[in-house]
């Protein structure tokens, strides 16, 4: 089952991932959470419906996103 790991600390809540890149619609950006540098980190809603695809992966523009196969 694929999945996809969030690093929150590292996360600078751009929303690059939770606009349209994930063909599934599992990523928002957090309304709750804050990171220690002040931050809405991205969350995964439904980790059941990751397909694994990693395009939120490559869109990243800092090391803030996993995904294993």
């Amino acid at each position: 089952m694929p999945e996809v790991k969030i690093l929150e600390e590292v996360c600078k809540g751009c929303g690059l991932c939770c606009d349209d890149v994930c063909p599934v619609d599992i990523l928002i950006l957090s309304p709750d959470t804050i990171n220690s540098s002040g931050y809405h980190p991205t969350v995964v809603t439904d980790m059941k419906k990751c397909i694994g695809c990693g395009y939120c992966y490559m869109i990243c523009p800092e090391p803030a996103i996993e995904v294993y196969k």
